[in-house]
């Protein structure tokens, strides 16, 4: 259970990044995410979908004993997370290193 615990951690911290992003006017790379971003009444709501449809497919893993692969997927989100977080400092206004 502590994987799906960890698997929905990165997903918030996935879904404030990518917050952050729109915030500060960085593009939404995903194209999938990108669509949800769009189709809803608000990218927020959009964003909600996408993380409680992976919620979803987090605990069919866990309930067929496929944590090898969830471990998997966590340490590509913390991966992603990290890249995240370098993006929204690097691309951020009040530092200029982009301008």
């Amino acid at each position: 259970m502590n994987i799906l615990v960890q698997f929905l951690y990165l997903q918030m911290l996935d879904a404030l990044t990518t917050m952050a992003f729109l915030m500060n006017g960085v593009k939404e790379a995903n194209p999938v995410v990108r669509l949800a971003l769009e189709a809803g009444p608000s990218p927020l709501i959009g964003l909600l979908v996408i993380k409680v449809v992976a919620a979803a497919m987090a605990i069919y893993c866990v309930r067929r004993s496929r944590l090898r692969l969830l471990s998997r997927v966590n340490l590509f989100f913390a991966a992603l997370i990290a890249w995240n977080l370098l993006v929204i400092v690097v691309s951020s206004p009040s530092l200029g290193l982009l301008t």
